[in-house]
């Protein structure tokens, strides 16, 4: 099975590509001695009024769309593509998705639940009139789809997650002062587009709603606009942080969104989900520093916390009537910007967009699930099958004899165990360092643990190894189609599009060669 002449470890020579391949990638760049980090930072220059996509892309006009469409844009709305859920009364779920055709748009799909919305055409109008919204601050709702109880919601895609992420769960590193200033300051612009379109009300309101383009610029989610009920009835969060009023009459107002933008400063400040009324009182009776986050290290302006702090307890005072408006909010963090010139991917910590990998274009042959996700560099569906495929492809390319069943061959086998292990959990660098063990030892070779090292290899932002590793599982099995799967995803991350199409569309052709040979005459 192997090219190389062996059922053992492939000598140097190995390192070569199969002679069978129609084209050769170049050889991809040395191993940099650590994973790059990714890091998040904001546009270098004010985004122009004009509303846009992402690289000057035009947002386009507003749509009904298919459920066929969407089914097709999001896999049948597949449990890989879930981006967020949430909602217990009405549960909601948010599928990341690329439409079909040229271009391959790639959007945000919200999928309401059936007592969400009743009345279709209550719905159709609600989406209508927040579609007519175009801003550069907002990530604008393109479409939705309404097909007998389905209602579902078509939006711009932000690829960089939100700031509940960055705030909360973030492992590589806090964000830095200046960032969550400019968050503040974009946040409350949208919220004063919207009043001054007659949409003052934003349906709760939180660092979940706050999304991060693919420049690292701050965008105010467009599903908050829309109500879930009639008369403005809608608030889903934990009661803790919901306004006053809304407790009292059960109705979001323009001054309730007020209150929750103070809640967002909070988070801001602090880096905690910190109950409002828990932090008005250690504003009151304690000194600023208790408020601030520990991981900022102390790197921000006392003047400029100071000025956050007090807008933030404005904001979250129980009268409605005492709370300041959107323009005042706006005009308070205007003067706080005093980073315009950092682009926010820099200050976030995300790739620059012209570095983020397009997915490569559609094969020329029918594809299959690992086909399917590979086109769609979808990671995470690339590891759930090859998690349940285990070794089965690798039946029959390894032949021991008695005397090879040493101790070293037991710990090989056991470090490939843990390999696995660490795999399905998702801990790619353990699984890394255990594979590298089994593969170093030289007495077996496994193509699938090289497409497992591949995936994790990617997971850990190295598409040179990755490649590296995908070349090697070809070596060791020439006509697998996985192998040829994974070089495609990782040439595309190295932004070798063509490369990466010949080598889908191979694999594709190895697909259904072996499918023809299964079925028989």
């Amino acid at each position: 099975m192997g090219c190389c002449g062996s059922s053992l470890r492939p000598g140097p020579h190995a390192e070569k590509p199969p002679q069978r391949r129609a084209r050769r990638p170049p050889p991809p760049p040395p191993q940099p001695q650590h994973p790059r980090r990714p890091s998040f930072t904001l546009n270098a220059h004010r985004a122009s009024a004009a509303p846009a996509g992402g690289h000057g892309e035009e947002v386009p006009a507003f749509a009904e769309f298919s459920l066929a469409e969407l089914r097709a844009a999001t896999g049948g709305f597949a449990a890989a593509n879930i981006v967020s859920e949430s909602g217990e009364k009405a549960p909601n779920l948010v599928y990341r998705g690329r439409l079909q055709g040229p271009g391959g748009r790639a959007i945000a799909v919200k999928k309401f639940g059936k007592l969400a919305w009743p009345d279709p055409k209550q719905f159709a109008e609600e989406a209508r009139g927040v579609g007519k919204l175009r801003h550069r601050r907002m990530a604008n709702l393109i479409g939705y789809c309404c097909d007998g109880d389905e209602r579902l919601l078509v939006a711009e895609f932000m690829p960089n997650d939100t700031l509940a992420k960055h705030l909360f769960h973030w492992e590589n590193q806090a964000i830095e002062w200046a960032m969550r200033l400019r968050v503040a300051y974009n946040i409350a612009e949208a919220l004063e587009y919207c009043s001054n379109e007659e949409r003052p009300l934003y349906h709760d309101l939180n660092a979940y709603r706050v999304l991060f383009d693919e420049n690292g610029d701050p965008r105010l989610s467009c599903f908050g606009l829309m109500k879930n009920s009639r008369d403005g009835k809608s608030y889903s969060t934990n009661l803790a942080y919901t306004p006053p009023e809304y407790l009292r009459n059960g109705r979001v107002t323009p001054e309730s969104v007020v209150f929750s933008f103070g809640t967002v400063l909070i988070d801001l400040l602090s880096g905690k989900r910190i109950p409002p009324t828990h932090a008005l009182d250690m504003i009151r009776s304690r000194s600023i520093q208790t408020i601030m986050e520990t991981n900022l290290e102390g790197k921000y302006s006392i003047e400029e916390a100071t000025t956050l702090v007090d807008l933030a307890s404005q904001c979250l005072q129980y009268e409605p009537r005492d709370r300041p408006d959107i323009k005042k909010l706006v005009s308070i963090l205007e003067p706080l910007q005093t980073k315009s010139e950092v682009p926010s991917y820099v200050m976030l910590g995300v790739p620059k967009p012209e570095e983020v990998p397009k997915a490569p274009p559609a094969p020329q042959h029918p594809l299959s699930p690992m086909g399917e996700a590979c086109s769609r560099m979808d990671l995470t569906a690339i590891h759930q099958i090859l998690v349940s495929q285990h070794y089965r492809d690798d039946e029959g390319s390894n032949e021991l004899s008695f005397q090879e069943w040493t101790q070293q061959m037991r710990d090989m086998l056991d470090a490939r165990k843990r390999g696995d292990f660490a795999f399905r959990d998702k801990n790619f660098k353990q699984a890394i360092d255990c594979y590298s063990q089994f593969v170093d030892v030289g007495t077996m070779v496994s193509p699938t643990v090289y497409a497992r090292r591949s995936l994790c290899h990617l997971m850990c932002d190295q598409p040179d190894a990755a490649l590296r590793d995908a070349m090697q599982a070809q070596c060791v099995y020439p006509d697998w189609p996985t192998a040829f799967y994974m070089q495609a995803v990782a040439l595309s991350k190295l932004n070798m599009q063509s490369d990466s199409l010949d080598m889908l569309n191979e694999a594709s052709q190895l697909e259904e060669k072996r499918q023809k040979s299964t079925k028989g005459p």
